[in-house]
This record gives structure tokens, C-alpha cells and sequence, in this order.
């Protein structure tokens, strides 16, 4: 800051005044300082900048090391978010494991992030959290049953599921479930064989996939001769699931009706088009990034990383397209 001082012949406060934008600088001044900044090729020093001010405005967020639709959305909409408040996102990911994820969790208060967004698909994330003492304001994404979770209500949402094709006339209905310990997957198992029950009908064998399309495509040849319809927990399983049926000679939905879930891009542009459950991930990283903001804000907040008290449910909605139809007639 001084060189540039230097080179445009004004105190280093002045320059401090232009970088922070105060509106009493005169233009000429401000254009001098701007060109010895653009001249040496200046920034600043972010943790300097920090000892001064006790502020990073940096908000670490922690995602699962995979490929999938939901943690990448997650991702997006809390650094959506986090700029339009005019916070710095610091993202890393991590391998679903407790040692990774607590080293990934200490590298982001290493940094010294104001905050904490947990993309938390499975309890072992909730484990590493418990054993770090974490004195930051904390969300946990995709388990918003959990205290200070926010999230879309997965169980509700395989219910809209359920109940869509079971209004469609379909009793013989099979799951095709995440993968287990999944806390997504275990909620939408849940609020499967919820809606089913309270039809009063027994469900088909649970197909197990991975969240691929390769397992739900796999998952097809295990489906029993008098299922009618299909949950997939997620869109990529359905998608491989109704690629399979078609290799089959098997017609989507007029023998078999699948729904997905997550609504991912894809799932309005394959034939037929996937009836799915669709989450609202932009809502999610917003409201994460408000709970921060406000805990940030609030004196007695400072120094607890605890999860607050109550979790933050948002509703799912079914979208209803081509892949289902009412069930045929025997």
C-alpha cells in the first residue's frame, strides 16, 4: 500500500479511503491511485486485512467429495447467497469419512471463517462435528430433522411419491432405495413404506442402488413380475432404471410408472419425461446463509458452534410428467 502511496503521491490512508470505496475522495485523486494500483499490479492482504479488523467475511462450506446432483446444488446456492451479502464462500470437500471430514472441517477454521455450512449426508459427518471444538456460527444441510438442520423434508417428499401412484391406481409398488446409512436415503425409505402402510398395502422387495444410473439400470432385472410402479430415490437411479426398460421392450409408463427424485436439470428432456420430486436447493442455501448472518449478529451467539435449537423444514413438490399413468388393468 505504500509503494502505492508512492507512485500516485498520496498518503497510504488515502489509498485505504479509495479501496474502501469512501465517497469523499476527489475523482482526480481516486483515478491516480486507481492507475499506481493497476500499475504495480496491487492487492490486498485478506489476512492482514483480518488482524486488523477481527473480520475475514469468509463463510467455509464443507460438501461430500461426490458427483451428485444435491451436494453440487447445495454448493451453488450458499455461495449464491453468501456473495449477495457480500461474503467470501471458502469451498472444500471431502471424502464421507470421519478423519477426512474433521481435516476438512479444522483446514476451514484454519482459514478463519466466520461461519460453517455442513453439507451432511451421513452420520458419520454429525460424528466429526461432535469431536471439534467449533466456536463459529454452524449450519448442517440435508438433514433438516436434525437441531439446526436445514433441509428439504425428504420423507414428505417420497410420500408425494407414494401417494402420487397409488391415486393412479397402483398397488404393487417397489422401491428403489440410496444407498444405506444415507440419512437421504434413509428418510426416503421411510416415507415409502409410511404412505404404503397407510394404504394398507404391502410393498415389493427394496431394490438397493448407489445413486448411480449404472445401479438403477442394474436394479431393473430384480423388479418382480407384478410390480406396476417404481420409487426411485433419486434421478439418476430412474433414469437408468427406465433406460433398462426400454432396452426390455418394456413400456414406460404403460407397464411400469417410475418416479424419481431430486429434479435434476435432466429429468424434464429424457422420454419420457420423469415425473420427480422436486427440492428447492437455491431456498435451502438461502435460508442457510440467513441463520448465519443473524447468529452472526447476535452477541450471545459468539463463541457457540453448537447447531441452534430448531431445524429449518422446507416442504418438497411433486412434479408430475410422462413416466407416470394410472396402472393397467390385469
Amino acid at each position: 500500500m505504500h509503494d502505492v502511496a508512492a507512485l500516485a503521491g498520496v498518503s497510504h490512508i488515502t489509498v485505504s479511503r479509495v479501496l474502501n470505496d469512501y465517497p469523499s475522495i476527489r475523482p482526480e485523486t481516486r483515478d491516480r491511485v486507481l492507475a499506481a494500483i493497476a500499475q504495480l499490479g496491487y492487492r490486498r492482504n485478506p489476512a492482514a486485512r483480518a488482524l486488523v479488523t477481527s473480520r475475514t467475511r469468509a463463510i467455509g462450506v464443507l460438501s461430500p467429495a461426490v458427483a451428485q446432483h444435491g451436494p453440487a446444488s447445495s454448493v451453488l446456492a450458499v455461495e449464491s447467497a453468501a456473495r449477495a451479502h457480500g461474503y467470501h464462500p471458502l469451498v472444500t470437500a471431502a471424502a464421507v469419512e470421519h478423519d477426512a471430514t474433521v481435516a476438512a472441517l479444522e483446514f476451514l477454521l484454519d482459514q478463519a471463517v466466520e461461519a460453517l455450512v455442513v453439507i451432511a449426508p451421513h452420520e458419520t459427518v454429525f460424528g466429526a462435528i461432535r469431536d471439534l471444538d467449533i466456536r463459529v456460527p454452524l449450519v448442517t444441510l440435508q438433514a433438516p430433522d436434525r437441531p439446526g438442520g436445514i433441509g428439504v423434508d425428504q420423507a414428505a417428499g417420497a410420500r408425494l411419491a407414494t401417494e402420487h401412484l397409488l391415486e393412479l391406481g397402483h398397488t404393487r409398488i417397489q422401491h428403489l432405495a440410496g444407498p444405506e446409512r444415507y440419512l437421504e436415503a434413509t428418510a426416503r425409505r421411510t416415507g415409502f413404506a409410511d404412505a404404503m402402510a397407510r394404504a394398507g398395502l404391502t410393498a415389493g422387495a427394496t431394490l438397493s442402488g448407489d445413486w448411480s444410473a449404472a445401479s438403477g439400470f442394474a436394479a431393473a432385472a430384480r423388479l418382480e413380475p407384478q410390480t406396476t410402479a417404481v420409487v426411485a430415490a433419486n434421478d439418476q437411479m430412474a433414469i437408468g432404471l427406465m433406460a433398462a426398460l426400454a432396452d426390455a421392450g418394456r413400456a414406460v409408463p404403460g407397464e411400469v410408472a417410475v418416479v424419481g427424485f431430486d429434479d435434476v436439470p435432466e429429468a424434464a428432456y429424457v422420454r419420457p419425461a420423469l415425473t420427480t420430486v422436486h427440492q428447492d436447493f437455491e431456498l435451502v442455501g438461502r435460508r442457510a446463509v440467513e441463520v448465519l448472518l443473524a447468529r452472526l449478529r447476535d452477541d450471545e451467539a459468539e463463541g457457540a458452534g453448537e447447531p441452534g435449537a430448531t431445524a429449518d423444514v422446507i416442504p418438497p413438490r411433486l412434479i408430475v410428467r410422462a413416466s407416470t399413468a394410472p396402472a393397467r388393468r390385469a
